[in-house]
């Protein structure tokens, strides 16, 4: 199943895996804690897009 959602609190209750996109390119995939943790996904996000 293929889910789209900015409700990250959703996103990862319901994944096993997840893929963050920015750009239409794949920034970071992995599991929910992973992308939860990752230093490139927070960087990424903290400059305001989300």
């Amino acid at each position: 199943m293929l889910l789209v959602e900015h409700r990250l609190d959703l996103v990862y209750a319901l994944s096993d895996t997840v893929t963050v996109l920015r750009d239409g390119r794949t920034l970071a995939a992995g599991t929910p804690d992973e992308i939860r943790t990752s230093p490139l996904v927070r960087q990424a996000y903290a400059d305001g897009v989300s």
